[in-house]
């Protein structure tokens, strides 16, 4: 027995922001000051570090529970699959549902249930929850989605990761243009299969780092000290990361047994070009072994930070050859990580 992903979609939202154009935003400094560099600067400041060139923000009529409706869709047609047959739908988000032009998160229902009631599903023993985890929510959901399966309690679950982070920004600040919106999902099942899931891992690092990415106000002093948006104390993010996730890929790919040179793809979090970059350094010095080119196929720099959504969406652009030179093929060994609010990280080993 194996558990491997048999179905695969995602939503790429239409709508395009360019770099160009926040070059008309006020950006301001935490204390409400202005920042002494014009815009054009700062965006190419930005791009240099982070590699975006682009993002993509959901329709105004669109929510996250029908981008993550819209990928299962796909997903459930790739596995060619009736859904009734699903026992379990997890949903991987941050905000909940946020309606374009207001500031409140809905998460009543959860979003797998709304996801579930799109889908039409009958079947009430077809379980639905929500997995709030930070960036790697998708990543925990295959490994939740992982153990029922062992433990005999399922044989295929949807798990889906789906974000508006557009809609909880600060347009003051500069770290909102790093977000956008989008959805991935996948059915996790049993199969007799050679490959799938060969090993896991996952830890959460809260003591001093469980505030690294917060709910805050806005630089703008003059907007109401009640609202909240997305922030994070972006250097410390940096320095846990190149730390922490190495070490965490490392331990995984020892637990599976796979050699080093084994591996075909890693697919990793696409939160910053740099930093993503960096981990696949550190992650290979830990083997002696310098990191083979082409290893890291990268989504973000048309795409954006779409948080829980950027690892399944990649795995789908690469399985279907939509990034170039890019592919993975049958027998082929991949690693999933991710690092994200809370502070957690997780990664697993993957024989596709």
């Amino acid at each position: 027995m194996s558990i491997k992903i048999t179905g695969i979609g995602s939503y790429i939202p239409g709508e395009v922001e360019k770099n160009e154009d926040f070059h008309q935003h006020e950006f301001l400094n935490i204390d409400g000051s202005h920042i002494d560099s014009p815009n054009e600067v700062i965006v190419d400041k930005f791009k240099a570090i982070t590699g975006i060139v682009e993002r993509r923000y959901a329709d105004p009529q669109l929510t996250s529970s029908d981008l993550g409706f819209l990928a299962a869709q796909k997903a459930i047609e790739d596995a060619n699959m009736d859904p009734e047959e699903l026992d379990y739908i997890i949903c991987a988000h941050n905000f909940g549902d946020v309606k374009s032009n207001t500031v409140q998160s809905d998460i009543l229902p959860c979003l797998a249930s709304r996801v579930k009631h799109r889908l039409r599903i009958k079947n009430p023993k077809c379980v639905a929850y929500d997995i709030l985890f930070g960036c790697p929510g998708w990543v925990e959901g295959v490994i939740q989605a992982q153990a029922f399966i062992k433990a005999g309690m399922a044989k295929k679950c949807l798990v889906i990761g789906s974000e508006t982070l557009s809609r909880v920004v600060d347009k003051h600040d500069r770290d909102s243009m790093i977000y956008s919106d989008g959805a991935g999902a996948t059915i996790v099942e049993e199969t007799d299969e050679e490959g799938g899931i060969l090993a896991h891992e996952t830890a959460s690092f809260t003591y001093d780092e469980a505030y690294y990415l917060f709910f805050g106000n806005s630089n703008n002093q003059e907007l109401c000290r009640d609202t909240r948006y997305i922030k994070m104390h972006g250097r410390k993010i940096y320095e846990f990361a190149l730390n922490n996730v190495p070490l965490a890929m490392k331990s995984c790919l020892d637990k599976s047994g796979v050699d080093i040179k084994d591996v075909k793809k890693v697919l990793i979090h696409q939160a910053n070009e740099k930093m993503d970059e960096a981990i696949i350094k550190r992650f290979y010095r830990l083997y002696k072994t310098p990191a083979p080119e082409g290893i890291m196929p990268m989504s973000i720099h048309k795409l954006g930070n779409s948080s829980v959504a950027t690892v399944p969406t990649l795995f789908d652009l690469v399985v279907n050859n939509k990034i170039e030179n890019q592919s993975i093929e049958k027998g082929d060994v991949i690693i999933f990580a991710s690092v994200g609010a809370g502070m957690h990280i997780n990664a697993i080993v993957y024989k596709y």
